[in-house]
């Protein structure tokens, strides 16, 4: 039977085991996102993995990593992030736990997906950060309505779609020296073969469930 509701130390462990600990407040917040997850999880098929340990050591891991090389990156002192495709927050919820700088507008167009990451973003209180239920393409018209300017700092994607086809699909959401941080299982193109117009910034690997995964951070060139 999955377990539903991991303690606060097992998830402190957890961390620790992966080589990237966190603070206490950070694991009591990643403890209640994953009890909501797991819960949820048993009604509305949200994730793959039943049990907390395996969402955490398959895909809460990549958040783990990503605050850590969002920190490297230049992206001034307030980015505006869209994270495309956000499913049920991964990575975006438990990288606001870790990395809660600037706005985060988590986007999503499947209804169940988003209605989880409203009710966990709520009772967690994570700030600057917002759901966007619908189409990527919409979600800069909505920023505009609630003020924000019309393009974003920073576009993170993980399984959004296919890297040739999201670098020209989100080049009109991004402004003029922004950054795309692509979540991949295998290492960057080499840069001749990226689409025209963009370069290759930084790199970095990490593991996760016995496997290498990568960040690739690009630029409009």
């Amino acid at each position: 039977m999955a377990q539903t509701h991991p303690a606060l130390a097992e998830i402190a462990a957890a961390a620790r085991k992966l080589g990237r600990p966190v603070e206490d407040g950070q694991a009591a917040s990643l403890t209640d996102y994953l009890s909501q997850l797991v819960k949820w999880n048993a009604k509305m098929n949200l994730v793959g993995p039943s049990d907390w340990r395996t969402i955490f050591d398959t895909l809460v891991v990549d958040s783990l990593y990503l605050a850590d090389f969002l920190n490297g990156l230049d992206l001034g002192n307030a980015p505006l992030c869209l994270d495309l495709g956000a499913g049920a927050g991964l990575p975006g919820i438990p990288l606001r736990i870790l990395w809660p700088h600037g706005d985060y507008w988590l986007v999503e167009s499947r209804d169940k997906r988003a209605t989880f990451m409203r009710s966990a973003v709520g009772r967690l209180g994570l700030t600057a950060t917002s759901v966007f239920h619908g189409r990527a393409e919409d979600a800069l018209d909505r920023l505009a309505r609630h003020g924000q300017h019309a393009t974003a700092d920073l576009i993170v994607s993980r399984a959004f779609m296919p890297w040739p086809q999201l670098l020209p699909f989100v080049r009109p959401m991004l402004r003029p020296g922004g950054t795309v941080v692509i979540l991949a299982n295998t290492p960057p193109p080499p840069e001749p073969d990226l689409p025209a117009g963009w370069s290759l910034a930084d790199v970095a690997s990490y593991p996760a469930a016995g496997k290498k995964r990568y960040f690739w951070s690009l630029r409009p060139a």
